[in-house]
């Protein structure tokens, strides 16, 4: 009866909150029977109340002999023997010493494991305590596609801890965005105006291209891309291509770069005295028209302007009404200004002019010229000499009076 009292009073001694230690007397069955040290009775140890990890051997996590540190969670009493045993926990001992440590630690960085996508986000694990990222704090840019994150391990800002609402919750955004801004800031101090770079492809878009400096993404617009006009940016670059970019400008307060690759490439415009001369005749395409007269590219690049009166012979209204995008055509070199980047050129040089063409030309020269004004008469007359110094006498001597 002594040894059944003693039994009993070790029995009440155990209450679930406890914190136990206790021997692994079994192992099987996905479960382990352990004894509690000091008390007399045995608890049941879980694999569910050992990890979080649903695939786990528990033969690979506990073995016979061992001992561990548990949480009592409550008394089990057996149906048919009346045996007292109690469910002790590993995990949730784990999590109790880890909600002690967060407490007062908001604003810290911690390192965390990503354990599966959930509605809004990603559930995470911190020394066996289970923590909430929110959607919107995953990255700089909203994230839909959470799963990529599960397995990953990265750090996290500590935003809320709540031991009582079980409320944990980080921000992997924020260390994203410390860490690029160091990364921005030494980029920047770094940089100058008019250096050529070199850097990686990061992101292409519509209207250009974003290339990776080693933490800070500077933009090759459209029009930076490439001499040739109106070119696709993916025609231009790849993602992942690493490529030599010159610096055009730099916004450190707004994080911006922006960047040039034509720059760094030859232009057409290089050299073109060598490629083209007044009088020569080359064939060309028509590139686009214009109310003044039509583009012709006649190099790679490089578009030369004829102009509505060199079209042709024949007067021309609209370059639409004689020529067509797309359009083969013989020109002749007129000027070439390659400091303006300007040529000009003749289509109409070198067709014969018409007869009547000429004709009308001629015409049109000749109406073209100022007339002059009509010349005036003039309308005073003078005596002749033989009638100075004749008297009045001399004129009317013969009329009576």
């Amino acid at each position: 009866m002594n040894e059944f009292e003693d039994l009993l009073n070790s029995v009440n001694e155990v209450a679930p909150g406890d914190v136990v230690t206790a021997e692994v007397l079994t192992v099987d069955a996905g479960q382990a029977n352990v004894a509690i040290a000091g008390t007399g009775v045995e608890g049941v140890l879980t694999l569910r109340e050992l990890t979080n990890d649903r695939e786990a051997d528990i033969n690979e996590l506990v073995k016979v002999g061992e001992s561990l540190e548990l949480l009592v969670l409550r008394q089990v009493v057996g149906k048919d023997t009346d045996t007292v045993t109690y469910l002790v926990s590993k995990k949730r001992l784990e999590a109790r010493k880890a909600w002690d440590k967060l407490v007062g630690r908001e604003g810290e960085v911690v390192t965390v494991k990503a354990t599966r996508a959930v509605k809004g986000g990603l559930s995470v694990e911190f020394e066996g305590l289970r923590g909430f990222i929110p959607a919107s704090m995953i990255d700089t840019r909203f994230t839909r596609n959470t799963e990529r994150f599960v397995g990953q391990e990265f750090d996290a800002k500590i935003k809320e801890v709540d031991p009582a609402e079980n409320r944990f919750i980080l921000s992997r955004r924020d260390v994203v965005e410390e860490v690029a801004a160091a990364a921005r800031q030494e980029v920047f101090s770094k940089l100058t105006v008019g250096e050529n770079v070199t850097g990686k492809v990061a992101r292409i878009t519509s209207f250009g291209a974003f290339i990776d400096l080693g933490g800070v993404d500077g933009l090759v617009h459209l029009t930076e891309l490439s001499h040739e006009r109106n070119v696709s940016p993916k025609s231009v670059v790849t993602v992942g291509e690493e490529v030599e970019v010159k610096v055009l400008a730099l916004d450190e307060e707004e994080g911006r770069v922006s960047l040039s690759l034509k720059a760094t490439t030859p232009g057409p415009w290089d050299g073109v005295e060598q490629k083209l001369a007044a009088g020569d005749v080359i064939e060309g395409k028509v590139k686009r028209l214009t109310d003044f007269g039509a583009f012709v590219e006649v190099l790679p690049g490089i578009d030369g302007l004829v102009h509505i009166s060199q079209i042709s012979h024949k007067r021309v209204e609209n370059p639409k009404d004689a020529l067509t995008v797309g359009q083969d055509v013989t020109v002749k070199v007129l000027e070439v200004n390659a400091a303006d980047e300007r040529v000009s050129l003749s289509i109409k040089a070198l067709e014969e002019r018409p007869a009547q063409a000429e004709g009308e030309a001629k015409a049109e020269k000749r109406d073209s010229r100022p007339r002059r004004p009509k010349r005036q008469e003039k309308r005073d007359f003078e005596l002749p000499e033989t009638q100075t110094g004749f008297s009045m006498a001399d004129l009317f001597g013969d009329i009576e009076l």
